[in-house]
């Protein structure tokens, strides 16, 4: 279910910025404009494809605060939080400090 909803709220997420960047901005123009969109003012009428797009991420932008919820809602019902996933693990003990050599003890005299 994790999977799932993780998978549908990414598709979501690239759907809508994908959206949003096809729209015409105040020039008239959006990024369909540059690969050629002066094919949408015959496919979608004389207004262009302006409204649909605007639908369009009206309804992506309400599916992707939906999914947000959802997520989490899963996440507060399983009583986690996203620190939960960092391992807590004990600081290394500290390396003994070297000791230092021990002076030898000076040859007997002949």
């Amino acid at each position: 279910m994790n999977a799932l909803l993780i998978t549908l709220h990414v598709l979501v997420a690239v759907l809508l910025i994908g959206g949003i960047l096809l729209q015409p901005g105040a020039k008239g123009g959006g990024l369909g404009a540059t690969f050629g969109g002066g094919g949408a003012n015959s496919a979608f009428g004389a207004r262009g494809a302006a409204p649909f797009l605007a639908k369009l991420t009206y309804w992506l932008a309400a599916g992707f605060m939906l999914t947000s919820l959802f997520i989490e809602i899963k996440i507060m019902r399983d009583n986690r939080s996203v620190l939960d996933k960092a391992p807590v693990t004990a600081p290394a003990p500290a390396a003994p400090a070297p000791t230092a050599p021990a002076v030898p003890a000076p040859a007997p005299a002949h």
